[in-house]
């Protein structure tokens, strides 16, 4: 579970919405649509500060020395340097989310920042997450306490203050590793998603998309059967539901943990990938396994892609549905709001797998009793409101794919979410 703080503006933006297709009618008003743009970064551009380029973002040479103090204690690294050029934003975004996939040896770490430009000038520079794969040379986290008069650090996302939305942002990346070695962190993909969610208490159902009778072949995990396992990672249960979500769908590309890696899992439990998921995303400072970049890095120990996005419509979602890549969503809903589901929730994540022949949502939705109970079918246009509306989410989703399985094109004539 995670608690969703969704900061909003006062503009509205028109909805970009087809006809409905047949059989489907909107049911609720017109209501504007999400601004959203995502944008990856280019390496090759920017200023590198021993850095170099190529098959993503390498440590070639040390630009300083630094020390860093944590729960492990203090210690001393070698750091090289990235930051990128200023990318400019078409609306006034409230709100930015980046994330990022990586190879980061034992020995090395990394720290992803962001500033923006609004109408009065540059932010500071505010840190997005500190990262590492282990846990023997930093403890992995968000930064708390960022607060100032241009924006906050919720966990993983900046949000921008009342009056002060960015037109523009830049990325910084500052890689370290242990002094004198040899170690070598490299960033395979970093990009950003900037966005403005329209106060919106209600959302219409939108049009059939392409994917209505299709549905993915994902493995079923419940995080309820893991109620009370190891709460030096959140314990398990409702807490649990990114950690097991992401594992569905690397178990629907094959890239589960090894018997191996899995090893130190209690041998009772029923499906130990998902308590290694919790582990190796786990936030320190947040004290939950909910962060989403952090989720979608995991995927990235696997050379899979991931990133953070956030999608218009379920028509958008159709679109990664139809070309085999299930969409991992965030909501929240009172009991009753989302029939089926049989439960309330200030914050929550499944799995989209598919869509009925007549256009409902099949979830594998990870608060359920047993991995059998997993699948759900919840209707269209209750499950569209209690994703996308303001008090929720507005639409946030985890994509992860391997870099060989293509994106599909994104919707013609908006800015592109992925």
């Amino acid at each position: 579970m995670r608690a969703l703080t969704v900061l909003l503006s006062t503009v509205l933006v028109s909805a970009t919405l087809a006809a409905p297709a047949p059989g489907l009618a909107a049911t609720r008003p017109e209501a504007a649509t999400v601004n959203v743009v995502y944008q990856r970064a280019d390496f090759a551009s920017g200023t590198p500060e021993g850095t170099v380029s190529g098959d993503g973002l390498s440590f070639a040479s040390a630009a300083g020395t630094t020390t860093y103090t944590d729960a492990l204690g203090t210690k001393s690294w070698e750091y090289a340097r990235w930051t990128g050029p200023e990318r400019t934003i078409d609306f006034a975004a409230t709100q930015l989310i980046a994330s990022w996939t990586a190879d980061v040896p034992a020995g090395s770490w990394l720290q992803v920042e962001a500033r923006g430009r609004h109408a009065a000038g540059l932010t500071k520079w505010y840190v997005l997450g500190r990262w590492a794969y282990g846990e023997g040379d930093i403890r992995r986290t968000s930064v708390p306490g960022q607060a100032d008069a241009d924006g906050t650090v919720s966990v993983d996302t900046f949000v921008a203050a009342t009056g002060k939305q960015i037109n523009a942002y830049q990325l910084r990346l500052t890689l370290y590793r242990t002094p004198g070695s040899a170690v070598t962190p490299t960033v395979r993909m970093l990009g950003a998603m900037a966005s403005n969610v329209p106060e919106r208490k209600t959302v219409p159902v939108s049009p059939g998309g392409g994917a209505w009778g299709t549905e993915l072949t994902v493995p079923r995990r419940s995080q309820n059967v893991h109620e009370g396992h190891y709460p030096e990672w959140d314990g398990g249960g409702q807490a649990w539901c990114s950690p097991t979500s992401t594992t569905m769908v690397l178990g629907y590309w094959g890239k589960w943990p090894s018997a191996q890696d899995t090893s130190w899992v209690d041998p009772t439990d029923p499906n130990p990938e998902v308590d290694y998921a919790a582990r190796y995303s786990y936030d320190h400072a947040y004290q939950g396994a909910g962060n989403w970049p952090f989720n979608t890095a995991y995927a990235g120990r696997y050379g899979l892609d991931g990133f953070i996005t956030r999608l218009r419509s379920l028509t958008e979602l159709e679109r990664l549905i139809s070309a085999g890549i299930p969409v991992i969503t965030s909501q929240s809903f009172k009991k009753g709001e989302l029939p089926g589901a049989g439960y309330g929730t200030n914050g929550h994540i499944m799995v989209v797998v598919g869509f009925t022949a007549t256009g409902d949502v099949i979830a594998n939705d990870p608060a359920s009793a047993s991995n059998d109970a997993v699948r759900r079918v919840y209707p269209r246009a209750d499950f569209e409101n209690v994703w996308l509306r303001s008090s929720s989410s507005g639409g946030i989703a985890y994509v992860i794919h391997p870099p060989g399985h293509a994106l599909p094109a994104t919707t013609p004539g908006l800015p592109a979410n992925w």
